[in-house]
This record gives C-alpha cells, structure tokens and sequence, in this order.
C-alpha cells in the first residue's frame, strides 16, 4: 500500500523539494519529483545551485520521452507526467509532487510526499489531494513546517 505524506504550510516549496531530495537520495532511495514543465525546469536549476558542496544526479523527463540508458546511473528524476517514468525495479520509490493535482499513476509508488506551499490556492488544492487520497482508502499524514 502506498504512503502519503503531506508536508504544508512550506514557504519555499523548490528549497523544501532540494533538501527532501537530497536527504531520500543519500538515503538510497531512487525519486521522481513531477508538476508543470516550468516549476520542473526551475527545480533543475536549483538542484545545481541550492547547495555548492553538494551534487544530486538528477535527469529531466519530459512527457513522451523515453530515457531507458540513464536510468541505472540517475536517481532522481523530474517527470512532467510520473507515469512517464520508466518502470523498473528501485525506480520510483518515492514521488514527490509539486503539481496541484493527484499524480496519475502514483499508485505504483511505494511513498508519496505532496509538497503543500503556504498560499490560499495551492493550499485549496492540498485539500483536494488529501480528499482525494482517503477516498482511496489511503491514510495520508501531515507534516507541518515550521513558520520562517
């Protein structure tokens, strides 16, 4: 059964997203992070940048392209649509949503985090998921973060 996990109220949901994956890849964990084309792209860039000593192997997955060579050398990926995502043992252990929608797919992953930020419309859409999750018979938790 998958997990869910809500982590909201996040004030800086791309520098949330870099440490989250960061400490999930030390761990061993392979992760595909999805939401819209843009906020991916930025989410790109801020895995170089967001830490100088610091290196997460990551690879862009855009929808309908098929990356099957990079996928035993790269442990994270960012996906515009999860399901996209190549399906193959050790990959995909944890998904990491920044979209305001319920991932499609999501339930081939063993571990789902919605990142929730802190304003009135992405928070109006975090209820949506939670909603939509228990009517899935899933138990989702939260996570609260801390006021900056």
């Amino acid at each position: 059964m998958t997990r869910v996990d809500f982590h909201t109220g996040v004030a800086d949901p791309l520098g949330h997203t870099c440490r989250l994956v960061r400490k999930a890849w030390r761990s061993g964990h392979r992760v595909v992070v999805t939401g819209s084309p843009e906020l991916l792209a930025r989410l790109d860039l801020a895995l170089w940048t967001f830490d100088p000593g610091d290196f997460i192997p990551h690879a862009r997955l855009r929808a309908g392209q098929a990356a099957a060579s990079l996928l035993e050398r790269t442990p994270v990926w960012l996906a515009d649509r999860p399901g996209d995502a190549p399906a193959a043992e050790g990959v995909g252990e944890v998904l990491v949503n920044l979209g305001p929608e319920t991932p499609a797919g999501f339930e081939r992953y063993p571990r789902v985090i919605e990142i929730v930020a802190q304003p009135d419309d992405a928070v109006a859409s975090g209820r949506q998921r939670w909603r939509r999750y228990q009517s899935l018979g899933l138990a989702p938790t939260n996570h609260p973060q801390p006021a900056p």
